[in-house]
């Protein structure tokens, strides 16, 4: 006897099939959904997007030139026409710290970017190799950590000048021995597993050992290392321009704009208030962020 096939038995049968398709998972996937359950990590992840796509259209967003000196408008407060005032040039603070953005997250990503590949690879080879080569780089990273990485990179700038490029690399060298230590851990965390030594044992060469099997296991530690760390580059990157050693004038950066108001912070607050929150939000958005992938990577770190 033939089946009957009506086609509410064909729309019974398709729902069916639908919810035996296999749900695909993977540990990255599985990260996602628990990065997406955390609110205060996806309010931390918001807010860097917010400000990187400030810092992408600086230009379409800030009503004025960050250049441009007004001297009809100086030392104006908040208004409509200046939301976060002016400065004692009569230049408008809201643009410079809206391209204060572009600056700044621009500098931290250079900063962290090289500080990564330059301590991190010193800390994946002393954590894999062992031995010698560990306590070797070990040492030496303890040497650079012995002076506090402000005061290294303030000497660092002291001597290669001022500018961009040499305010990435005063940061990556001071910044070097905490990026060793820390990647060196991750990869200490996944050398005595199973699958390593196996691969060992096969005959795996050391070089497609680190980059097939060891890192791809530990570069979720990794990120959230990397992550961390742009806040800490934005902190140093405006202290050591608060201080008078970082960027030069008028580069619209945070810790710049800061130094410019700080000899009128009785009279004019707000020229100090408004580019400390923009360095505050930041950093706390990128922490919120970052401990908030520490717990979707790995939750036993709660």
């Amino acid at each position: 006897m033939a089946k009957m096939h009506t086609p509410a038995m064909e729309r019974i049968q398709k729902k069916n099939a639908k919810r035996k398709k296999p749900v695909k998972s993977t540990p990255g996937y599985e990260s996602w959904k628990r990065f997406k359950r955390n609110p205060t990590a996806l309010i931390g992840l918001i807010v860097v997007c917010l400000l990187i796509l400030i810092a992408i259209f600086a230009p379409l967003i800030a009503p004025y030139d960050y250049q441009v000196q007004d001297f009809t408008a100086m030392m104006q407060k908040p208004s409509l026409k200046h939301l976060f005032g002016t400065d004692n040039f009569g230049r408008d603070i809201f643009s410079r710290c809206i391209y204060g953005a572009r600056y700044s997250l621009m500098i931290a990503l250079f900063c962290t970017i090289a500080a990564f590949f330059s301590g991190g690879l010193l800390g994946i080879i002393a954590g894999y190799f062992g031995g010698k080569v560990d306590t070797i780089i070990m040492r030496i990273m303890d040497v650079f950590q012995a002076i506090p990485m402000i005061l290294m990179a303030m000497c660092i700038v002291a001597v290669l000048g001022n500018g961009i490029p040499q305010l990435v690399a005063a940061i990556m060298f001071a910044s070097m021995p905490t990026m060793a230590r820390n990647n060196r851990a991750a990869i200490l965390r996944v050398r005595g597993n199973d699958y390593i030594e196996s691969s060992e044992a096969i005959g795996v060469n050391q070089v497609q050992m680190i980059i097939k099997h060891m890192i791809p296991n530990a570069v979720g530690v990794m990120i959230i290392y990397f992550v961390g760390f742009l806040a800490v580059s934005i902190m140093m990157m405006s202290s050591m321009s608060y201080i008078g050693v970082g960027l030069a004038a008028p580069t619209p950066e945070w810790g710049l704009i800061l130094n410019d108001g700080k000899a009128y912070l009785t009279s004019a607050p707000y020229m100090m208030l408004f580019p400390a929150l923009m360095i505050m939000i930041t950093c706390f958005a990128f922490n919120l962020m970052g401990d908030g992938l520490r717990d979707a990577f790995d939750p036993r770190l709660k």
